[in-house]
């Protein structure tokens, strides 16, 4: 089997990938800005990154941040070529080339980078995880009301399976970019508020907002959906039932949240 480094591999998506890579046989190194021995930070790059990517033959790339993903893309493009680096999987989001948004173009940056880097690569781009729209519904229905961007779809995924297609990935030749994955389901956003709301036993008024703006067009208009694409099988109610239980659970946190 193959050495193996993950990048970002104690976030949510390069865990599970870490742990299906080494299931299967691999050597696996996972990098993170605080998990020795491969404690690196990948913006900053260094003798540690070199380190860490020294005899290793595939890389997965998962570690990103809201700032300076294509300056530690290009530090880890560096070591991946002085080191030899056969194969080098970057996960990326659907939608990064049609949604004017800061991040996504950040992310389409990194891409393009990759592309032009000589290594021997593949890029998947998958919708947004279960997990990133509870940590948005969470955020939101702090307040009575829980105001949502009106006329915005969305189609999650689970995460799980995301890893699943990466530890695929990883172990084939280098593919280019690959077909897009998408969750099951294109949902609006309120729908998958309410559930949210319904599995935490919270009662919230739920206001569509009507937004301004280049990045709200491309999220109304479905730039970073895939529904020809519906290759995840995990619902958004299958991830809400697994994180907060049953009925009996829904309706204590009720009592104690409404």
């Amino acid at each position: 089997m193959t050495t193996i480094l993950v990048t970002g591999g104690t976030g949510t998506l390069g865990r599970l990938v870490a742990e299906r890579l080494r299931a299967d046989g691999h050597d696996v190194r996972v990098l993170s800005r605080h998990t020795q021995p491969y404690a690196v930070d990948l913006r900053a790059g260094g003798d540690a990154l070199h380190a860490a990517v020294a005899g290793v033959d595939t890389i997965v790339h998962c570690a990103s941040s809201q700032k300076g993903d294509e300056e530690a893309a290009a530090h880890l493009i560096r070591a991946a070529r002085g080191a030899g680096v056969r194969h080098l999987v970057h996960i990326s989001i659907v939608g990064v080339d049609q949604v004017p948004f800061r991040y996504y173009k950040s992310k389409l940056a990194v891409e393009r980078l990759i592309e032009e880097s000589g290594l021997g690569w593949t890029v998947l781009r998958a919708t947004q995880f279960h997990d990133l729209l509870v940590m948005l519904f969470q955020g939101l229905s702090k307040l009575p009301v829980l105001f949502l961007p009106a006329g915005v779809r969305d189609q999650p995924v689970e995460v799980a399976e995301v890893a699943d297609r990466l530890v695929e990935l990883a172990a084939g030749e280098p593919a280019g970019r690959v077909e897009d994955m998408g969750g099951p389901e294109v949902r609006t956003l309120e729908s998958l508020a309410r559930a949210y709301l319904k599995a935490t036993g919270r009662r919230r008024a739920v206001v569509n907002v009507p937004l301004w703006g280049a990045a709200y067009r491309g999220f109304r208009n479905g730039g970073h959906l895939t529904p020809q694409r519906a290759t995840g099988t995990g619902t958004f109610e299958e991830y809400l039932a697994r994180r907060y239980g049953g009925e009996q659970a829904r309706a204590g946190r009720g009592r104690s949240r409404a």
